[in-house]
C-alpha cells in the first residue's frame, strides 16, 4: 500500500527524522554469545604440550616471526612474495571491492538526488490537456531535479552499514589469513631448499665413503683374500646410496620452483640467493606459544568468522525492518513546455512532500525473512565455534608433533655421536693393528647412515616449526597498508 501525504503531515515525519536514531530493530550485536566456544575457560587455558623445553608459554610472536631464524635471505623472499604474490593481489582486490561496497551502503544515508533533461520535437495529446483539437507539433522540454531523503525510522539503513562495514572487516581478516600463510609457504619452500640441500650433502657424503669401500673390496677380491659375493653386496649398496640423489635433487628443484612462484615470478627464475642454502634454518630460542585466548584474538581465521557473525546478526536488523514503513522526504523542481518557452513560469513545476511506502497486507514475506537470517546468524555462530575448535585442535596437533619429533631427533643426535665414538674408536684399532680395515670402513659407515637419517629429521624439523608458526596465526600485523577507517 503506498500513501503519500503532504502539509501537516509533513511536521510530523520531521519529528519522527529526529528521533530514528534512537531506534533499531533487530539484536544489537556485543560479541559472539556466552554459549560461545570462547568464552569457555578451557578454550583460555595454557596449552597441553607446551610444556617441552623448546617452547615458551611467553607471549606468541605477533610479527615478523621469520625473523627469528636470522637470516637475511628468508627475510628478503618474504618481503618479495609479499609485493607480488598472486594469491595476496587476489585478496587485496576483494578488498577494495569490499571497501567500495561499503561505501556505496553508507551513500544509501545521504540525500539521493536526480537531474533528469529531455529534448524532443513532436506534439503531445490534445486531451491530455483537455483540448479535444489536435495539438500543432513543437520542440519540448522537460528538465527537472528530485531529490529524496529516507529518513531511518527503525535502522534498516543503519544495520545495512553495521553488516556492510563488518563484511569488510571480514574481508580485511581474510587479507591476513592470507598474508600469513604467503609467509609460512614462503619459509617452507626456503627450508625445504636449506634443508634438502643438507641431505644432498650427507648423501654424496655416503656414496664417497661407499666408493672407498667398494674399491678396497675390489682390491681385496684381487688379492684373493675375499669372494666376489662381498663385492657384489658393496656394489649393490654403492648404487643404492646413488639412487637417493636425483630424488633429493628433484625436491630441492621444486622447492626453488615454488619459491619463484610464490614471488610472483615464473618457475624458471627461481632466486639464486636460495641456492648457496646448504644448511636446515635453526632457531636460537625456544618459541613463544602464549595461551589460548591470546590465539583467539590473533588468528585472522577466527577474527573472520567472528565478523561474519556480526554480519549476520545485523541482517537480522535489515530483515526486522521490512515489518515496518519506509518513510522519506521529496522535493522536485523543474520546468515541463515548449523550448522556447523555457524559465518561464508557466513551464516551472514545484513538489514538496513526504512519503511512505509499506507492504501491510504481506508481512508473511518479511517474517520468512527475518527467519532466513536468523538461521544464517545461527549458522555463523556454529562456524565460528568450529573455528575456535579447529583452531585449538590444530595448535595442540602441531605443538604435540614438534614436541615429539624434536624428542626423536634428540635421540638420534645421540646416536649419531654414539656413532661417531665407534668410529673413533675403530679408527684407533685399525691404526694398532688390531683390526681390518674393512671393520673401520664399516663404523664409518654407520656414522654416515646415522647422519643421513639426523639429516631426514632436521628436514622434518624445519617443517614442523613453521607449521607451528603458521598455527600461531602471527605475521599479519606487519602489513603496512594504512586500513581506511570504518
Amino acid at each position: 500500500m503506498n500513501l503519500r501525504h503532504t502539509g501537516a503531515g509533513l511536521s510530523m515525519l520531521v519529528a519522527l527524522a529526529a528521533l530514528a536514531p534512537a531506534c533499531n530493530v533487530g539484536p544489537d550485536y556485543k560479541g559472539p554469545p556466552k554459549t560461545a566456544v570462547i568464552h569457555r575457560p578451557t578454550a583460555q587455558a595454557v596449552f597441553v604440550s607446551a610444556n617441552d623445553p623448546s617452547l615458551s608459554t611467553g607471549a606468541a610472536n605477533e610479527g615478523p616471526w621469520w625473523q627469528l631464524y636470522q637470516d637475511p635471505v628468508l627475510d628478503e623472499l618474504v618481503m618479495a612474495a609479499f609485493a607480488a604474490n598472486t594469491d595476496l593481489r587476489v585478496a587485496q582486490a576483494n578488498l577494495a571491492r569490499s571497501r567500495a561496497a561499503l561505501m556505496a551502503v553508507r551513500a544509501g544515508q545521504l540525500p539521493q538526488v536526480r537531474i533528469d533533461s529531455a529534448v524532443r520535437y513532436g506534439h503531445i495529446s490534445g486531451e491530455s490537456v483537455l483540448q479535444f483539437e489536435p495539438v500543432p507539433a513543437a520542440w519540448l522540454y522537460d528538465a527537472g531535479i528530485d531529490v529524496s531523503y529516507e529518513i531511518d525510522l527503525v535502522g534498516k539503513l543503519r544495520r545495512g552499514v553495521e553488516a556492510a562495514r563488518a563484511e569488510d572487516e571480514a574481508v580485511q581478516a581474510a587479507v591476513d589469513l592470507t598474508r600469513i600463510t604467503v609467509a609460512a609457504e614462503t619459509a617452507r619452500a626456503y627450508s625445504d631448499v636449506c634443508a634438502i640441500g643438507h641431505e644432498v650433502g650427507v648423501a654424496r657424503s655416503s656414496v664417497e665413503l661407499e666408493e672407498e669401500v667398494d674399491d678396497v673390496t675390489r682390491r681385496l677380491v684381487d688379492a684373493g683374500r675375499r669372494s666376489t659375493l662381498d663385492l657384489t653386496r658393496s656394489q649393490a649398496e654403492l648404487e643404492r646410496l646413488r639412487s637417493l640423489i636425483p630424488p633429493l635433487e628433484a625436491r630441492r628443484n621444486i622447492s626453488l620452483f615454488r619459491l619463484a612462484v610464490l614471488t610472483g615470478k615464473p618457475p624458471a627464475e627461481f632466486p639464486r640467493t636460495a641456492m648457496g642454502c646448504e644448511r636446515p634454518l635453526r632457531l636460537t630460542t625456544p618459541i613463544p606459544v602464549g595461551d589460548g585466548a591470546a590465539l583467539l584474538r590473533r588468528r585472522p581465521d577466527i577474527r573472520q568468522a567472528e565478523r561474519s557473525l556480526a554480519v549476520a546478526t545485523a541482517k537480522i536488523g535489515v530483515a526486522t525492518a521490512e515489518l515496518y514503513p519506509s518513510v522519506g522526504l521529496g522535493l522536485g523542481v523543474g520546468g515541463l513546455g515548449l523550448l522556447d518557452h523555457i524559465g518561464q513560469a508557466s513551464t516551472i513545476r514545484v513538489g514538496v512532500g513526504p512519503f511512505i511506502s509499506w507492504n501491510v497486507p504481506n508481512v508473511s514475506l518479511a517474517r520468512a525473512k527475518i527467519a532466513g537470517a536468523e538461521a544464517d546468524a545461527n549458522a555463523a555462530l556454529a562456524r565460528f565455534d568450529a573455528a575456535v575448535l579447529n583452531a585449538l585442535l590444530e595448535t595442540e596437533s602441531t605443538l604435540t608433533t614438534y614436541a615429539r619429533d624434536l624428542e626423536s631427533h634428540q635421540s638420534l643426535e645421540r646416536s649419531r655421536d654414539k656413532n661417531g665414538e665407534a668410529e673413533q674408536q675403530s679408527r684407533v684399532l685399525y691404526t694398532g693393528g688390531r683390526e681390518g680395515y674393512l671393520d673401520a670402513l664399516d663404523a664409518r659407515r654407520s656414522l654416515a647412515n646415522a647422519e643421513s637419517t639426523l639429516a631426514r629429521s632436521e628436514t622434518k624439523l624445519s617443517t614442523d616449526q613453521i607449521q607451528l608458526f603458521l598455527a600461531l596465526g602471527g605475521g599479519w600485523q606487519t602489513n603496512e597498508e594504512e586500513k581506511e577507517e570504518k
